[in-house]
């Protein structure tokens, strides 16, 4: 049986040190957006009381789907008996608090008032899903970390299998509330869809895998240590499965408001006349997030290349960012029925308007910013912790892992 050694990812090359010197930058320019935007007020932004989520809300958004789909492989190894799995679980955990911290800024920044978040901590209203989303990213951190502890440490690996269900469980709740928030929204016909919390938590397993992928082939990269050949094509085939099932609950949503007469205009906005959303639709997401990679995770004349492989995981990333945008901000820019059934001759509601929106330069960076927060916190905490095998190379014919 193959005993797996873990060590810190002692990188001294300028690959690793120069890599995080672009993050710290990356930071340092996102925070300088932030104040500008703190200072100034939303004014600044392309936010109105039309669009109230903006770019920034995208990019959080999608960084803490993608937190909860990260610690998918730990619980494949620990919780399911995963045994190709279990050495990555460690930087899954790892991976999973990163992704979620970095999210979790962009949209503390974001608000005018960060000083503030210590009423929503403090003052619960259990109506709001909010408040639930407030006690399930506090609680998620706390359970993960506990996971993590008792992948780590002897003496409490026997509490690895139970602490690895409920974060398992408290991971699916986590993405659940997130895409309730959307579902729970009835006066947003593209929002009023039960499918929502489901169709979320796919999306998790598929951008949170894709960011694994990437990070630890880098992080491989970095300190150049060996990953088989055998495990990346298992990655690459799970992640295949998650794209597919994207595209499906993607299919299931959009047919089902289509056989609804009320939601044949926000189906149309979206598929046909939208203009930008529309495009973000069928080229981001379809197209560039769903079957390229596929034919570069599964054609045959890539089968061996790892190059593909990025490539592939970052599309999926890519085209998961056009997915949330066009749910947040295309989701918004559809006009609200405000009297249904009744006919409005005057309005100062912008009633059957599209909203218009364009994202500033500070929204972006501040997202940007929130990216390199995960990316750093990884970085460092790979360097400081045991959370990566010394190797994993695959294992000889009949050999147990």
């Amino acid at each position: 049986m193959i005993k797996t050694q873990y060590r810190e990812l002692y990188c001294s090359s300028p690959r690793y040190w120069g890599g995080l010197a672009s993050l710290a930058f990356i930071i340092l320019v996102g925070l300088g957006a932030a104040f500008h935007m703190e200072h100034n007020g939303h004014f600044v932004t392309g936010m109105s009381n039309q669009i109230v989520w903006g770019l920034p809300h995208v990019f959080a958004i999608f960084l803490i789907v993608a937190a909860s789909g990260a610690l998918n492989v730990a619980s494949i190894g620990s919780v399911f008996g995963g045994p190709m799995y279990k050495p990555l679980g460690r930087f899954s955990g790892l991976l999973a608090i990163g992704l979620l911290a970095g999210g979790l800024v962009v949209l503390l920044l974001d608000l005018g008032r960060p000083d503030r978040l210590i009423v929503a901590m403090t003052t619960y209203n259990f109506k709001s899903i909010f408040a639930w989303n407030i006690i399930l990213y506090t609680g998620f951190f706390t359970i993960v970390g506990l996971y993590l502890w008792t992948m780590m440490d002897r003496k409490f690996e026997q509490y690895k299998r139970p602490v690895g269900f409920a974060a398992f469980f408290w991971r699916i709740a986590l993405t659940t509330g997130t895409g309730s928030i959307f579902g729970f929204l009835v006066a947003r016909e593209a929002y009023d869809a039960a499918i929502m919390a489901p169709m979320f938590i796919i999306m998790s397993f598929s951008y949170g895998l894709a960011f694994f992928i990437i990070t630890l082939i880098s992080a491989y990269w970095w300190a150049g240590r060996t990953i088989g050949d055998l495990r990346l094509a298992k990655l690459k085939n799970l992640l295949g499965v998650f794209v597919g099932a994207v595209l499906y609950f993607a299919l299931v949503y959009h047919l089902t408001n289509l056989y609804v007469t009320q939601h044949h205009g926000v189906e149309r906005f979206i598929l046909l006349d939208g203009g930008v959303y529309t495009n973000m639709f069928w080229i981001g997401q379809v197209l560039i997030g769903g079957i390229i990679p596929l034919f570069l995770l599964y054609s045959p004349a890539f089968t061996t290349s790892r190059f593909a492989i990025m490539v592939a995981s970052l599309l999926v990333l890519i085209g998961g960012f056009f997915q949330v945008y066009v749910i947040v901000i295309g989701g918004q820019a559809y006009p609200m029925n405000l009297f249904p059934g009744k006919e409005v001759l005057t309005s100062s509601f912008f009633d059957g308007v599209v909203a218009s929106y364009t994202p500033t330069i500070a929204e972006a960076l501040l997202g940007i910013a929130g990216i390199a927060v995960s990316m750093t916190l990884v970085a460092i905490g790979s360097r400081m912790l045991r959370v990566l095998p010394e190797s994993l190379e695959d294992p000889a014919d009949g050999e147990c892992i």
